[in-house]
């Protein structure tokens, strides 16, 4: 069963960042080892790892491990082995090719008359009678030192994401009040449009009809028709709407970076509808400046998971 995707404590924020670093280093069983994990943004969850060559039987698990831990970002995970004991090594001793240069020695001194004493020391600097292998691994043993390590590695790493975490989510709770701000603002703004239209329009008429009679239902009429083609109070309830579910996504407890993407780009759909139907200039100023922290929200949501 995979490990359970354990999430960090820091006060109530549970954003992580895509961006992070951790690094762990123990001396387990005559080795030293050192874990590393760094990662940037990426849409989806990456995984790469440089491995030692005896290690390549646990790539796929060290894969799962971050992956139980991480959702998105393009994580690289680097493992270094230093053998501290001989144990990872063995010496061998070619015996045939031994006797072969004790006989030839033996030969070399008898026709020679040589005086010289054959010696170990001798032996074994004649090439290939001594070599050196990798001793056997035990796979399971090395693992579990491995993933003791790596999940060290994984901690701090997690914890620098959440302090990265930590900071995206505060400024998007920045822009998110201003743009909560700004759709009151936009509500009270258009509270009498509808009334300044209708004298504006009754104006114009008395000075176009002069001292003919205006007709008070085709006034009416026409006022309707404005206040319909102009209402923004389904978006404006919808944007609060958003903001309301943007502070509850923020504190939960899973990854929340595409399911704000998604918001945002809501908050933007109903601010250009807004744009389209308000032709007044001070409400205009308005939804230029909703858009903008709307776009600053944008960007910083590339870097949450």
């Amino acid at each position: 069963m995979a490990a359970a995707r354990r999430r960090p404590v820091w006060g109530q924020t549970m954003v992580l960042s895509m961006t992070g670093y951790g690094r762990a280093e123990q001396e387990l069983n005559g080795r030293l080892i050192t874990v590393e994990l760094r990662s940037v943004n990426a849409r989806y969850f990456e995984y790469s790892s440089r491995l030692p060559r005896r290690c390549m039987f646990m790539e796929d698990r060290l894969k799962k491990l971050v992956a139980a831990r991480v959702s998105r970002g393009k994580v690289e995970l680097s493992l270094t082995l230093q053998s501290l004991w001989a144990t990872d090594t063995a010496v061998n001793i070619n015996y045939p090719l031994a006797e072969a240069y004790v006989t030839a020695l033996k030969e070399l001194k008898t026709s020679y008359h040589l005086q010289d004493e054959i010696t170990v020391q001798l032996l074994a600097r004649m090439p290939d009678v001594l070599t050196q292998t990798a001793a056997p691994t035990d796979e399971d043993a090395l693992w579990q030192d491995v993933q003791a390590v790596a999940a060290q590695a994984l901690d701090a790493f997690i914890a620098m994401r959440a302090a990265e975490g930590e900071k995206l989510h505060n400024d998007i709770l920045f822009h998110l009040n201003i743009i909560e701000t700004l759709v009151g603002q936009i509500e009270q703004s258009t509270a009498g449009r509808v009334k300044a239209y209708s004298d504006k329009l009754y104006a114009r008429l008395q000075e176009l009809l002069a001292d003919r009679n205006i007709d008070e239902s085709r006034l009416v009429t026409e006022a309707a028709l404005f206040a319909d083609k102009t209402a923004i109070d389904e978006e404006t309830v919808r944007l609060r709407s958003h903001i309301d579910q943007y502070r509850a996504f923020l504190v939960r407890e899973e990854p929340v970076g595409r399911k704000l993407d998604f918001l945002t780009q809501e908050l933007n759909r109903e601010a250009n509808t807004i744009g389209s139907k308000c032709q007044d200039v001070a409400i205009t100023r308005l939804v230029v400046d909703l858009k903008s922290e709307i776009e600053k929200i944008r960007e910083q949501l590339q870097n949450i998971e």
